[in-house]
């Protein structure tokens, strides 16, 4: 069996300690934003609170994935030293990163025939893009091989599931998700979307709850809905957000009311720049194994 390097993106919006922990490789995506061109750096250039300030403040952040040279050039030395290649994908249904990932697949196989190169479209994206990924290590670690972890991704991915609100609607306005009327409405009514990300990795407006307060109310409800084994769950259970600590640790704090077994269990995390530039500020997302997702 050959060893395998697990690879991923600056988009699982984990810390860069966890990729180095688990030995996970990381390409990153960029941003512009100012007029300067900067890398998805995992909050190393810029910390959380002054990117989303600079959002508040009027910039407006464009983003772009790793071209297809950029994930060759990090898969390569992997390949030349006798590895092969597991790549898991930001989701296609918000990004090209799969496309850009399968050509420097291609180019790279023809250059190495006897090394194998598997990439996956996670179809998901921000803190449970990289959820997936902990599953990923773990199975690597106790020694299953490419195709098996390969494997297990493609029938567990679906299981994924990813909830999330937003509290302020102008990125979503500026990304064409609402229109500007729609915004202008929802946030004199106070309303806060409840999203998810569908079967084929869209995003997918669900709710329009009145106040953010029930908004995360029904996060939590929506989790014990259908989360794994219900109130007995005991999987991974994750969270990010864009400079709203506060309501991601409510949040938790009402997933564990439900869940007990969750409870001081729950990972939060900072929603990175490139996710970050089209959720803008006050995002909270909330990830779990649960129901098989659908359309």
């Amino acid at each position: 069996m050959s060893a395998f390097i697990l690879s991923a993106c600056s988009t699982a919006d984990h810390p860069r300690s966890f990729f180095e922990e688990r030995g996970i490789l990381c390409t990153l995506f960029h941003y512009q934003m100012d007029g300067c061109t900067l890398a998805d750096d995992l909050y190393e250039s810029i910390s959380p609170h002054d990117f989303f300030a600079k959002i508040k403040a009027g910039s407006e952040p464009t983003t772009s994935q790793p071209s297809a040279g950029e994930y060759a050039d990090a898969w390569e030395p992997h390949l030349r030293a006798g590895e092969d290649v597991l790549h898991v994908t930001l989701s296609s249904g918000i990004s090209g990163a799969y496309n850009s990932a399968c050509v420097a697949r291609d180019q790279l196989s023809a250059s190495y025939p006897d090394r194998t190169i598997v990439v996956i479209d996670s179809l998901a994206a921000s803190a449970g893009y990289g959820m997936l990924l902990e599953y990923l290590a773990d199975l690597r670690d106790e020694g299953r091989g490419i195709d098996e972890v390969a494997a297990w991704a493609e029938e567990h991915k679906l299981d994924l599931n990813s909830w999330f609100f937003v509290s302020d609607l102008e990125c979503l306005k500026r990304g064409g998700r609402v229109s500007k009327t729609s915004a202008l409405m929802a946030t004199a009514l106070k309303i806060c979307p409840v999203l998810d990300i569908d079967s084929t990795g869209h995003l997918i407006p669900r709710a329009k709850i009145r106040t953010k307060r029930k908004a995360t109310a029904e996060l939590a409800r929506i989790c014990l809905e259908r989360v794994q084994d219900g109130p007995a769950y005991t999987g991974r259970c994750c969270i990010s957000h864009s400079d709203c600590r506060e309501d991601a640790e409510e949040v938790a704090r009402l997933v564990a009311e439900r869940i007990p077994a969750l409870a001081g269990k729950i990972a939060i995390y900072d929603i990175g720049t490139v996710i970050g530039s089209h959720t803008g500020p006050g995002t909270v997302a909330l990830f779990f194994m649960g129901a098989r997702r659908e359309g």
